[in-house]
């Protein structure tokens, strides 16, 4: 352990953690990075094709993806939010990470079979087959904004972090940060595609890790307490509170565990993105033992995230140190500001590393679900491969764009930690896709395709009004997670009011 001391002390006494040089290291840093995906992705991406680009031409081995999907699915937002979010809300959100695991059960036994079934390249085309064509395009139309807005929030704190930290002191304004963000993971995605998703995220996954593991390895060496210490002094620390049995607040157990059991089969199980990736896998039996193999390994990671959470408050605390204003700047700032370079190079690698996966896999899929579901490029015999290819490359830059954009309005308008925005968007937009697929799976009856766009344009409506006035209207109740659950059984109820008993189902 002094041997740890004295490496601390000859860095600082070295004048490593001179901001200058540490601006110019993490600048590097990134830099080197970002070449070596570079390399990645023009080894992976060679003969690519249409094919590969859409579902990596269902060859991708199922422990790969497995692994590759818990960067994807972290993203920027667990890195820096989770951590942050245990000042307030304790362990209390290991309770949405339990219902994760039946979340995501339903998927590998419910929905992936039917995925398999159809032989989907788009998922949404299900809708189609289903009740028809305007219920497709609404599903679709439903992700595109779901996806889109959730790819730029995980991206926007990533941005904002190096913008606070590294950008802003070499003069640098926040939309050029952003569109240099933006303009190197476009170029790693542009050819390749899923095939190329499925390999950079095993290598982002590792580097996140990597970086986690001895983020919180130097924060134990700084605190002198050891890992048996530390984690007793975790343990017994109020930071450790898990459930919560007030069903008047957000944090109220029944809540959080069934929000986030419908937040994984929204976000994930009907979410182009992350299916893409599984309907990638050569069967149905390997996407199911990815699938839960990446469960198994999910829970765990989330847990460390809490760990380091309690860790930086009670590190903060010991350092007499004022806490950051907003709770997603605590561990940036610790790790930046106060435990060294090399925490502070492994806090970038591990952010980048964590960020990289969301925003590639929102391009990709954002692109497909719009060329195959809105374009119908399936359905174009007038379409050959080359035109095919030009206008996914158009399609492509223009959501690059898009989500550029969308980063640089929330810069303006955020107020509040960036995982709550997230999952509240989210019970908005993926209600109406989770109303659609459980009234088309647990049901037969035929639907009125022309009114459901009605139907999923009322529910999310009534949702937010009804978020907004519910102290008023239901005696100081707060919604929390399970606004996404009220929205889809909105939806599922609108949907019923609008169809008639069949027998056909698929």
């Amino acid at each position: 352990m002094k041997l740890k001391y004295s490496f601390h002390k000859l860095l600082r006494a070295l004048g490593i953690t001179l901001w200058c040089m540490s601006s110019t290291l993490i600048l590097v840093c990134v830099l080197l990075y970002s070449l070596m995906l570079f390399g990645v992705t023009w080894y992976t991406s060679r003969n690519a094709t249409n094919e590969s680009y859409f579902v990596g031409n269902r060859s991708s081995r199922w422990y790969v993806v497995a692994y590759g999907m818990i960067g994807a699915s972290l993203s920027g937002v667990t890195f820096i939010s989770v951590p942050g979010a245990v000042g307030g809300g304790k362990f209390g959100y290991l309770q949405v990470v339990l219902g994760y695991i039946a979340g995501y059960a339903v998927i590998a036994y419910v929905l992936l079979p039917l995925y398999y079934k159809l032989n989907l390249t788009s998922i949404y085309t299900y809708l189609e087959q289903r009740f028809g064509k305007w219920s497709y395009k609404t599903g679709s139309f439903y992700f595109i904004i779901s996806r889109t807005i959730g790819a730029s929030f995980r991206l926007y704190i990533v941005v904002n972090v190096l913008q606070q930290f590294v950008f802003d002191k070499m003069g640098v304004p926040f939309y050029l940060t952003a569109f240099i963000f933006i303009l190197l993971i476009l170029l790693f995605t542009f050819e390749g595609g899923v095939k190329t998703i499925v390999w950079t995220d095993t290598l982002q996954t590792s580097f996140m890790l990597l970086s986690l593991v001895l983020c919180i390895f130097l924060i134990v060496s700084e605190m002198g307490t050891g890992i048996g210490g530390t984690f007793n002094n975790v343990i017994n620390s109020d930071y450790s509170k898990t459930f919560f049995t007030d069903w008047h607040e957000k944090s109220f157990f029944l809540k959080t565990f069934f929000g986030g059991m419908f937040i994984t089969i929204a976000m994930t199980g009907l979410d182009q993105e992350m299916m893409q990736k599984n309907i990638s896998c050569k069967t149905l039996g390997e996407a199911q033992k990815n699938m839960m193999t990446f469960t198994a390994i999910l829970f765990f990671v989330n847990l460390l995230f809490l760990f380091l959470g309690a860790l930086l408050y009670q590190y903060a605390a010991s350092a007499n140190m004022q806490l950051p204003a907003k709770s997603d700047d605590l561990f940036p700032t610790i790790a930046l500001n106060n435990l060294g370079m090399i925490a502070g190079l492994f806090f970038i690698i591990g952010l980048i590393s964590a960020a990289y996966p969301s925003a590639d896999g929102a391009l990709t899929a954002l692109t497909a679900s719009f060329m195959i579901d809105l374009i119908g490029i399936r359905k174009r015999p007038d379409m050959d491969e080359e035109k095919i290819k030009r206008i996914r490359y158009i399609v492509h830059i223009s959501f690059a764009m898009l989500l550029l954009m969308v980063i640089v309005v929330f810069r303006l308008i955020n107020d509040d930690a960036v995982i709550n925005n997230l999952f509240t968007a989210a019970g908005y937009t993926y209600g109406p896709l989770l109303g659609l697929f459980a009234f088309g799976i647990l049901t037969k009856r035929i639907l009125n395709d022309n009114l459901s766009i009605i139907v999923c344009v009322i529910t999310p409506v009534l949702c937010f009004t009804l978020n907004k006035y519910s102290d008023a209207l239901l005696g100081g109740y707060k919604f929390g997670f399970e606004m996404l659950i009220l929205n889809g059984l909105l939806t599922f109820c609108g949907l019923w009011l609008i169809s008639k008993k069949g027998k056909d189902n698929l």
